[in-house]
């Protein structure tokens, strides 16, 4: 399969050198035009894989079977928007980002989308990118287009596994964006791992009851109790991590809140329904983005890859 991933940051070269592995044809595209994307990925096993992959080519990328999106939330719009000119509207392009809310603005797109969402972490470790853990990728399909297109789990599990299949992926991103609310923002407020979350049982339970709300609204049935259990559970697996969240907070960037507690708070209020503990935590990001958008103002010209 013939393959353009669009964002090489960590999980965009973990899929570019999985992909290669299995004997794919792959091509980066970088925010700032240039002929070679260079990944270095420590595999799981801890295994080197360096590669030199061709990048921004529009003759490759208008004869590619899939385009595969890893970029931040907030970059995916313009991105996939000023490539949809070489891409041929049959070549399914599938988005790998945290939150919700990509679809609507992508809705006008005649290509067959998927969605999904992944487990796996990688950290970059100077110029290298780390697979620290092995995580699985949930997608499926999010119109008629891509009903049919299965097949591209079974191809990406031979690369990267596990890949699982869903014919209703929107209830697997409802829960993933249940989790995303509690854990990221709160993890910010408090300058925290994640594990240290297990003593704000309070304030967690109310995140939860809000959630659950605006879900049952969205046709999605989860319990309080079980949404609780869900959120404790990773707090345990994952009691050292920094969430991502958080680690853009002390980068000083751009966060994807809009999209992960933002989307909650939208769909909330096309509902009705008020939300005061989640819409705290999205104006606590929010103030903390504005504290240092000066900085991001005078380096948004700067050449950046997407990441």
């Amino acid at each position: 399969m013939k393959v353009t991933v669009l964002g090489c940051g960590a999980i965009g070269q973990i899929w570019l050198s999985s992909l290669a592995r299995q004997g794919h044809e792959v091509q980066g595209w970088l925010r700032v035009p240039q002929q070679y994307c260079s990944v270095n990925v420590i595999d799981i096993q801890g295994c080197m894989n360096n590669y030199n992959f061709i990048a921004n080519d529009p003759i490759f990328l208008a004869d590619s079977q899939l385009l595969l999106v890893t970029l931040k939330a907030q970059q995916v719009f313009l991105a996939v928007k000023n490539l949809t000119n070489f891409l041929p509207t049959y070549v399914p392009i599938l988005l790998l980002n945290n939150g919700m809310g990509i679809l609507e603005e992508l809705k006008d797109l005649p290509h067959p989308i998927l969605c999904g969402i992944t487990t796996h972490t990688a950290i970059h470790d100077g110029r290298l990118i780390k697979h620290t853990v092995k995580g699985i990728t949930h997608i499926g399909p999010t119109n008629r287009k891509s009903a049919s297109m299965s097949n591209i789990a079974d191809i990406l599990h031979q690369s990267l596994s596990d890949v699982a299949w869903h014919d209703n992926i929107t209830s697997t991103c409802w829960r993933n964006l249940a989790i995303n609310c509690i854990i990221n923002p709160l993890t910010v407020q408090y300058n925290c791992k994640n594990g240290e979350l297990r003593t704000y049982s309070t304030q967690i339970i109310n995140l939860c009851e809000e959630i659950v709300r605006v879900m049952e609204r969205e046709g999605q049935h989860i319990a309080i109790d079980n949404l609780h259990d869900i959120v404790y559970d990773i707090l345990e697996k994952t009691a050292t991590n920094i969430s991502l969240m958080l680690q853009e907070v002390r980068e000083q960037r751009q966060t994807e809140i809009d999209y992960i507690t933002g989307y909650l708070l939208r769909r909330a209020r096309a509902h009705g329904i008020k939300l005061p503990a989640n819409s705290r935590l999205y104006d606590l990001i929010k103030q903390k983005e504005l504290q240092y958008n000066y900085y991001q103002i005078i380096d948004y010209n700067l050449p950046k890859t997407w990441s």
